[in-house]
């Protein structure tokens, strides 16, 4: 029998809502404490991803009454931009991150986005494997992206985000 917790495939995904913020803000502080968004930029986030003029995806995943990951994007035109993904420590390596990040590429495509933009540290080698495997390429550095620690960012992009989900399944 599999642990809800740790199996990727038991976590279902599903729109972000206002009431994921707090736990959403728990997993984003254990992750990412010297530089975790607010519950402000969560709030402003999840303002613009409903409605007709909607151009924001967020999405959490949740096992059991946990939630274990999300991860969001932003549309602008024909671009879109990853703005966040993030899986609980205990689930890094199950594949629950391409889960994530494949949701968000059928909603750039959703969006009609020709590319697909996003940053990522560059001692963050597990991270750029999963974008590579999508496709992403990357494009550039940004200098001193991350604070603190002074952390340079590798820019990756992806063209053509509807040819990277084809063939794959969100189950939940």
């Amino acid at each position: 029998m599999t642990d809800p917790v740790t199996d990727p495939e038991t976590c279902a995904l599903r729109e972000m809502r206002w009431w994921d913020i707090d736990p959403v803000l728990e997993l984003e502080r254990d992750l990412f404490p010297d530089d975790a968004w607010s519950r402000g930029m969560f709030w402003s986030e999840l303002a613009h991803a409903r409605g007709p003029e909607a151009n924001r995806r967020y999405v959490v995943a949740e096992a059991g009454p946990r939630i274990v990951g999300y991860a969001g994007l932003v549309s602008s035109g024909e671009q879109a931009d990853v703005q966040t993904i993030a899986v609980a420590r205990e689930l890094w390596g199950t594949g629950l991150g391409g889960r994530l990040l494949a949701e968000l590429l059928r909603a750039a495509t959703a969006f009609e986005c020709a590319e697909v933009m996003l940053e990522c540290r560059v001692d963050n080698v597990r991270a750029q494997k999963l974008y590579e495997r999508f496709g992403f390429q990357p494009i550039g550095v940004r200098r001193g992206y991350y604070q603190p620690g002074n952390v340079d960012a590798l820019v990756m992009r992806l063209t053509t985000p509807e040819n990277s989900v084809q063939g794959t399944e969100i189950h939940g």
